[in-house]
Order: C-alpha cells, then sequence, then structure tokens
C-alpha cells in the first residue's frame, strides 16, 4: 500500500476544496440567472379611487406599452384626480378620464399610436384606451368594458380599440358605475345625472 507523504496529502486537500467551492460558485450563479430568466417582471397596479369605491387595475405593460405609459404620465401627474366617468352605458363600458363635473374637458398631451393589433381582447373588465373616429387619437380617456365587447377588437370593424390592463379588483364597483341613472347634459348622451367622481389614481405594489 503506497501511503502519501503529508505535505502531498493536504496540497491534495487543498486543491479538492479550492475546486469545489469554485464548482459551488459556478452552480449558485446558473440558479440565479435562471431565476432572472424564469421571473416575470412585475406588472404595474393602480387604484382609481372613485365616489363608488376602489378599483384596481393591472396594467399590460409587455404588450400594451404605448398605452400603459401614456396613462402612468396621466395618473403620475395627478390628472385624474377629480374628474368624471362622463360617460357610461348599461351591458356596454363606463368611460372617463377627460371631464371635469362641470363637463369641461381637460387639455391633454398629445394622442397615441393605437395598440389594438396587441392580441388583448375587449372582454369583461379589461379597460382600453378611448379615441375618435381617428385610429391614433386616444390621449387620457379611457373606458372598463362591463361586458364582453368583440366588435371593439382589432379587424372586427375597423381597427379597433387598444386593450391596455383589466381589473383585478372592484368590478362590483364598475357594475355599480355602469347601472347609474343617466341623462343627456351639453349634447353629451349617457352623462351620470350624480357625478361619478374619481377622486385620485395612484400607482400600488
Amino acid at each position: 500500500m503506497v501511503t502519501l507523504p503529508a505535505t502531498v496529502d493536504i496540497s491534495y486537500r487543498r486543491t479538492c476544496c479550492h475546486m469545489l467551492k469554485k464548482i459551488a460558485l459556478t452552480a449558485c450563479s446558473v440558479l440565479f440567472a435562471a431565476n432572472l430568466m424564469a421571473a416575470p417582471d412585475k406588472a404595474t397596479h393602480v387604484v382609481l379611487d372613485t365616489s363608488f369605491g376602489q378599483i384596481e387595475i393591472e396594467l399590460a405593460d409587455t404588450k400594451a406599452p404605448v398605452s400603459t405609459q401614456n396613462f402612468l404620465g396621466y395618473v403620475d401627474s395627478g390628472f385624474y384626480s377629480n374628474t368624471i366617468f362622463h360617460r357610461v352605458i348599461p351591458g356596454f363600458m363606463v368611460q372617463g378620464g377627460g371631464f371635469t363635473q362641470q363637463l369641461v374637458q381637460k387639455p391633454t398631451k398629445d394622442p397615441i399610436k393605437n395598440e389594438a393589433q396587441n392580441g388583448l381582447h375587449n372582454v369583461r373588465g379589461t379597460i382600453a384606451m378611448a379615441r375618435t373616429s381617428d385610429v391614433n387619437s386616444a390621449t387620457s380617456q379611457f373606458f372598463i368594458n362591463t361586458n364582453d365587447n368583440a366588435m371593439l377588437d382589432n379587424g372586427t370593424r375597423d381597427f379597433g380599440y387598444a386593450v391596455f390592463g383589466k381589473v383585478v379588483k372592484g368590478m362590483d364597483v364598475v357594475d355599480n358605475i355602469v347601472n347609474a341613472r343617466t341623462t343627456t347634459s351639453k349634447g353629451m348622451q349617457n352623462v351620470p345625472i350624480d357625478p361619478i367622481l374619481i377622486k385620485s389614481a395612484k400607482r400600488v405594489d
């Protein structure tokens, strides 16, 4: 039986320990990188605090980057504070984000590109950009679908309306809003008789 000298044995053990440490560090690095790749970015959430209660919205940051950044710009600036839901139609949607309680339209930033081709559909509970007949005319106004409105999707009747998020809490609040009594005021139809206020809009964790 051959016995290694003590000096060789110590050197051998040191080499083995060093190699094991390198292997362990490499394994940790691989696992860390895998976790980073597997973990999706957390979606941005916004809470609309209304006179009917709170509505929490999860934004589709990745699929609708232009619309979400536009919306967040208005949120962060406080633009939506003290605006109203000025148009509510049962079985269809509630629309807001552009008018004061006196039905005065607020000045906005420039219109944005329509992202209706992003693959998201106008189903119940989704939020989408409101616009005029001009495809790329959306600014601050949005609507929340209270029904599945496939006719608003891209390619159904026209270019469509860009969905950029969904309600994750407070859909009961939206349902109460859509059933509010309405009238025609200042040439606008489907205006709630009693103003439904968006007191604030803020990002939440």
